[in-house]
């Protein structure tokens, strides 16, 4: 998710949840290879397993940059088909891509070439005004070159009419589609994407798909993460709580303003991390009114915190 999972955003998801794969947000080939690399692949070690996520369609522009990923220890490098916005569609790649299965072919092709990590592809069900049978073509041509992992946000993009906003709600979600790509491609890894809220529809889908990636449900409440290795990795250890969370995410926050990084990108994370417990707004409202202010340190966290605690007594 462009501007919310970057490295800060990864690094408190890993301190609720040891074993979820985590998602970089979607950087071009343009940006790494012609910007600055070492700020767009930068994470914490701490922030395994993790995957980078690529918007382009030049094969050799991919080949290249899954390198960069590969030498900065990524896990996975995974092609972005399913960004629709305009941005996106006029550097011919993301959903667009949908209409372009060889030429995503070639770039799985010459990416898993390149390297020895996982080449994978976030898509969509399909685009416009393409039929049913789109998605299956489109996986086959695609797994054909060396894709044996296909995320799949259960809605079409519409490229023209509706902006990146409306394509994330108004299409509607056809998950029998997603199912069906399972049972045609029994061999492939299956992950479904799209509306999933709870852990418990998560846990209903993996009766018919591989896997499942949350995306706005986590933005809107990250500690939805806690149960996650319990329920789905067999973690028997109980989950950090919120405070807990907290606790742990300090130093790190501590360090990066020791290295120059503004306290607001750092503290973003937290906002939704108290969702519906008492004094949850107080704490947001906290976070929001002061994390960008200039000077702004490690004692706006502790004051939200103390706003917190008055709540709860």
């Amino acid at each position: 998710m462009l501007d919310v999972t970057d490295r800060h955003c990864r690094y408190l998801f890993r301190l609720i949840s040891r074993h979820a794969l985590l998602y970089s947000e979607m950087v071009t080939t343009g940006a790494l290879l012609r910007g600055d690399a070492a700020r767009h692949l930068a994470f914490d070690p701490a922030e395994h397993p993790v995957a980078l996520q690529l918007g382009g369609s030049d094969a050799g522009a991919m080949a290249r940059s899954a390198r960069l990923a590969a030498a900065r220890g990524y896990d996975e490098v995974n092609i972005n088909v399913g960004c629709p916005s305009e941005r996106v569609q006029d550097g011919a790649f993301g959903a667009a891509l949908m209409a372009e299965p060889h030429v995503v072919a070639d770039c799985v092709a010459a990416m898993t070439a390149a390297v020895n990590l996982p080449v994978t592809v976030k898509c969509r069900i399909g685009i416009d005004h393409q039929d049913d049978d789109a998605l299956a073509d489109f996986v086959g041509i695609v797994a054909g070159a060396g894709c044996q992992t296909f995320v799949v946000h259960a809605r079409k993009a519409w490229l023209s009419g509706l902006s990146p906003r409306d394509n994330r709600n108004i299409p509607p979600l056809r998950y029998e589609l997603v199912y069906r790509l399972k049972r045609d491609f029994p061999q492939l890894e299956i992950i479904i994407n799209g509306g999933i809220g709870d852990l418990e529809s998560a846990a209903d889908h993996l009766e018919r798909v591989d896997g499942v990636m949350l995306g706005r449900a986590i933005r809107h409440d990250p500690y939805l993460l806690a149960e996650v290795d319990r329920v789905f990795f067999g973690a028997t250890a109980p989950p950090p709580g919120r405070l807990e969370v907290v606790e742990a995410y300090l130093p790190y926050v501590e360090a990066g303003l020791a290295a120059g990084v503004p306290l607001g990108p750092m503290a973003r994370p937290l906002l939704g991390l108290f969702l519906g417990q008492p004094g949850a707004r107080l704490w947001r409202r906290h976070l929001s009114e002061h994390m960008h202010r200039d000077g702004a340190g490690l004692g706006v966290i502790t004051a939200a915190l103390d706003e917190l605690e008055r709540a709860a007594a």
